[in-house]
């Protein structure tokens, strides 16, 4: 099926919605989680299924040869619990007072290109015994118009987390394999809610480069998913 922006930020929306805005949310309270909603979508934008494993909100990881591509305890979180995903930001809810979050948060190490930061949020999500914590990916300088990632951070970035898996690959797997890792999703053939077509474009070139090279080993024909 053919990736159409549109239909897939919709779709984020009304999960997001259903999730966090249940029938366990105090009625007299719902438009305001509503209104919360709205607003982290329009400060960090769509709803997302999972980020490209160079993201600064799941890269500060030292196993190249894993990539990470949801917030975990191997990317430096604690304490996540009922968490819907955002391009640049995420919003967890856990039922004790989340001060896990935002110590875990506060103890990442400093990304060059952006600065992750959590606060709580004063309504409710998910459950009104939920306390929700929203982590923010606040990056150095301000995204082009369209939201997108510019081509000049993915590209460093991507190449910053693949480069090191050189001295220890034996297999080099493929643009098909690797496009939910470096694209994230939902994602097309060469663009996702995170990076644009231009963007894609160039990422599928230098990839597609730098398995050519041999680096990586043997390029992979089995088709087999990356672990």
């Amino acid at each position: 099926m053919a990736f159409r922006a549109d239909e897939a930020r919709s779709d984020g929306y009304e999960h997001a919605r259903n999730y966090l805005i249940s029938r366990n949310i105090d009625l007299e309270e719902s438009a305001r989680s509503h209104d919360a909603l709205l607003d982290m979508i329009d400060s960090y934008g769509p709803v997302v299924d999972a980020y490209p494993h160079w993201h600064p909100l799941v890269s500060s990881h030292p196993d190249c040869q894993n990539p990470i591509t949801h917030p975990q305890r191997d990317c430096g979180y604690e304490g996540l619990d009922h968490t819907v995903y955002f391009a640049n930001a995420f919003v967890t809810c856990p039922y004790d007072d989340g001060q896990d979050v935002i110590d875990a948060v506060n103890r990442l190490p400093h990304h060059r290109v952006a600065r992750i930061c959590a606060e709580r949020l004063e309504v409710q999500l998910y459950h009104s015994s939920a306390n929700p914590i929203l982590v923010t990916c606040q990056w150095s300088q301000l995204l082009p118009m369209d939201g997108m990632i510019p081509k000049s951070w993915a590209v460093p970035l991507i190449l910053e987390r693949e480069m090191p898996c050189w001295t220890s690959a034996q297999l080099a797997e493929t643009w098909e394999t690797m496009r939910p890792y470096l694209l994230g999703r939902p994602h097309g053939s060469r663009s996702s809610l995170f990076i644009n077509q231009e963007t894609g474009q160039a990422i599928k070139s230098i990839w597609n480069a730098l398995i050519n090279t041999g680096m990586f080993g043997p390029i992979r024909t089995d088709f087999a998913h990356r672990p």
